[in-house]
């Protein structure tokens, strides 16, 4: 064999062997990306508690000032006294004034009463109440990736910015996305 024969089949081992090596090695450490196959937002509808306020127009019994209707029963038993001694003569006269004292009084008092029950004072106020709104909340996004020709699906707070996810020691770099707590991938054939 001679000097460069031998020097040929050295250097052509060499390549081999270092050809043979990398690709050994990347066949070790894996795809240096996950291709992002597709990509959904998740809503969620949520019921919030909203106090809604109105001004509503109420009435109320105006407050009395003789509870126990005083002027009215005096004033009916004045003026049903001044009819009853109109009546009749002697004894009689004086029955029917005591009579029309007491009918007067009564009626004033009724009449005070119902005067009294009918005079209201109206005013503004605010009344309130809690009722449920109905929005649509967004989630995050599930992100379906091919890693290694197996597919798994990520929640991440925001869409990834291109349609590969950078990979490392077989791990996704969520770094430049930020992602919720529940990221743990979710394998699926």
């Amino acid at each position: 064999m001679n000097k460069s024969m031998l020097t040929g089949i050295v250097i052509g081992g060499t390549t081999a062997l270092s050809l043979g090596a990398a690709a050994g090695y990347q066949a070790i450490k894996g795809p240096d990306y996950a291709d992002v196959v597709q990509v959904a937002a998740v809503h969620e509808t949520v019921k919030v508690p909203v106090q809604v306020c109105q001004q509503v127009q109420v009435s109320r019994q105006a407050k009395v000032k003789d509870e126990h209707r005083i002027a009215g029963t005096v004033i009916g038993g004045v003026l049903g006294g001044a009819l009853g001694s109109q009546v009749g003569g002697g004894n009689g006269k004086k029955a029917a004034t005591v009579i029309g004292v007491l009918g007067g009084g009564y009626a004033g008092n009724r009449i005070q009463k119902n005067m009294q029950e009918k005079d209201r004072v109206s005013h503004s106020e605010q009344r309130c109440k809690t009722v449920l709104r109905t929005e649509d909340k967004l989630r995050g996004y599930d992100v379906q990736y091919r890693l290694d020709d197996k597919l798994a699906v990520i929640r991440m707070a925001q869409p990834p910015t291109s349609n590969r996810i950078p990979v490392e020691d077989g791990q996704l770099m969520l770094s430049a996305v930020t992602a919720p707590p529940d990221t743990a991938p979710v394998v699926s054939n």
